[in-house]
């Protein structure tokens, strides 16, 4: 019987699978050779089979949980035996010595596990013990905490219904209008240029943030106090210092309808400080309305939920807080970072939060649950920014390594990596507002800008503006002497602020724009 060709390279194959051939001239099989690792390491008198023992064993200790909870991490030591504190020891070095601990019992439990196997007197695990290990771990909460999860779960959904109207209906818009659009709006954004500087600190200054009716710039600095600055004159507002804090500010945010329909009186403006406190001010008065305390380290980024009732705060203490504006009380304390949390936003929906740190990891929790829901992990080195972008499922992230990296929460998985700067990023923000574009944006049914650009600031002294769609580069702002530490961008899409090492606040805007 005739076979085709194609058919008999198959048999053949199929026939050296089953029955290989032995080898010429009385060779070996790559997986007959023995592996030796009993060898010395070159420049080094340690042994490879000992360096991959350590190195496997530090992959165990990384895997071990340890609270971040330094009161936690004490307790813990105290009830293994250990001694909770020893001479010159500080936080990170005693989580590392109860991990170091944990590992070794765990190391000593499989071996005499190990041993019983071997004797033949291990006994099964029942699945009722093998779901007690797998169980999650839960933070308690009170009823404070379970009722504000509940009114979260109602705003979010009606804020999540109407951002989705709106996305169908700008999917409806013409292509065609839509590429010209977004090409009109990149040529406006190229003609942005340095508009004014102002000197507004003795040290240098850590954060500028617009106010929601774009009249004002907030500027905090290493001295501690916050400066008002007029837009776009950048003069002293009526009340031009806000003095409170004891060490440097690390976050400031402004309340959603501060400067528009909340009262001077009221809380219109959140700061986080070095002195471990978060101060509440209005716009009446030069002093604080109230502090919150609860955090054990320096507080840094702050962001408030779009209710305006909740308000968000990242700290070294390795924690991120929620806490209630109306009680003026902490909600909740939210361990799961290895080091150090620089900054923390929320979804313009107000159902998703996302922190970042000095460990590298960004995570995004549900404020409805309590749960991760995806773990920002990518960048090599620290993360000092992250914003939501409005159109609720992109996140992105500056950080150390010089990149900025678009996160799609829907995808659970990075979006895109942008070689962003040849330094640190430090601030990264979406445009956020409904303004307009003169003779670019007016037309009827058109999408608003809102989440069609980024900027980002890095310590190369450069602030760089970005297109959404595709992560390109559209104008790179130059004009600090030293670093960049912040950027901001207002509401009415006519100005960008950025604020640096060198004390100054500086305010972008277009050249054609007559001011």
């Amino acid at each position: 019987m005739s076979v085709h060709p194609s058919r008999q390279a198959r048999l053949a194959d199929d026939r050296m699978s089953v029955d290989p051939p032995s080898p010429q001239g009385g060779g070996l099989y790559l997986e007959d050779i023995a592996v030796d690792n009993d060898y010395a390491m070159y420049g080094t008198n340690m042994k490879a089979q000992t360096y991959l023992e350590e190195l496997s064993r530090r992959q165990r200790a990384k895997q071990i949980a340890v609270p971040t909870d330094d009161l936690k991490v004490r307790a813990k030591l105290r009830e293994l035996g250990e001694p909770i504190t020893l001479f010159g020891e500080d936080k990170a070095d005693r989580r590392e010595r109860l991990r170091k601990v944990l590992l070794e019992r765990q190391e000593t439990v499989d071996e005499d596990v190990e041993m019983m196997s071997v004797a033949g007197s291990v006994r099964s695990v029942t699945p009722e013990e093998g779901e007690e290990e797998d169980e999650e771990f839960y933070t308690p909460g009170d009823e404070d905490l379970l009722e504000v999860r509940k009114q979260v779960a109602r705003y979010s959904l009606v804020a999540a219904r109407q951002r989705r109207l709106q996305q169908i209906k700008d999917a409806a818009f013409p292509l065609t209008k839509l590429v010209k659009r977004a090409r009109g709006s990149s040529d406006y954004l190229k003609t942005y240029a340095l508009m004014g500087t102002q000197f507004v600190a003795d040290r240098a200054v850590s954060i500028v943030r617009f106010s929601p009716n774009s009249e004002l710039i907030a500027a905090g600095s290493w001295t501690g106090s916050i400066r008002l600055i007029q837009v776009p004159s950048l003069e002293d507002d009526d009340i031009s210092i806000l003095r409170g804090h004891t060490d440097r500010i690390g976050g400031l945010a402004w309340h959603p309808e501060a400067t528009l329909t909340q009262p001077a009186g009221a809380v219109n403006l959140a700061s986080g400080g070095g002195d471990c406190t978060i101060k509440l001010w209005s716009l009446s008065q030069d002093a604080p309305l109230a502090t919150l305390q609860g955090h054990e380290g320096r507080v840094c980024r702050v962001a408030f939920h779009p209710s305006g009732r909740l308000l968000a705060s990242a700290s070294f203490d390795y924690t991120w807080r929620l806490w209630d504006l109306e009680k003026q009380q902490e909600l909740l304390m939210q361990e799961g970072h290895s080091k150090e949390v620089y900054c923390v936003a929320i979804q313009q929906d107000g159902a998703l939060v996302v922190s970042a740190g000095l460990d590298g990891i960004g995570r995004v929790w549900d404020l409805r649950t309590g749960r991760t829901i995806m773990v920002l992990d990518g960048h090599s080195r620290e993360i000092y920014g992250v914003d939501f972008s409005p159109n609720g499922y992109h996140i992105a992230t500056g950080s150390g390594d010089s990149s900025v990296k678009i996160w799609d929460v829907r995808k659970v998985r990075v979006a895109a990596t942008i070689p962003a700067h040849k330094s640190l990023v430090s601030d990264v923000r979406f445009f956020n507002g409904d303004g307009e574009i003169p003779g670019v944006t007016q037309e009827d049914g058109a999408p608003p800008l809102r989440g069609s650009y980024l900027a980002s600031s890095s310590y190369d002294g450069c602030v760089n503006i970005w297109k959404s769609d595709s992560w390109t580069l559209i104008k790179s702002l130059k004009g600090h002497s030293e670093k960049a530490m912040s950027v901001d961008i207002s509401n009415d899409c006519r100005f960008i602020a950025s604020s640096g090492w060198d004390r100054s606040v500086k305010l972008w805007a277009s050249e054609t724009m007559g001011l």
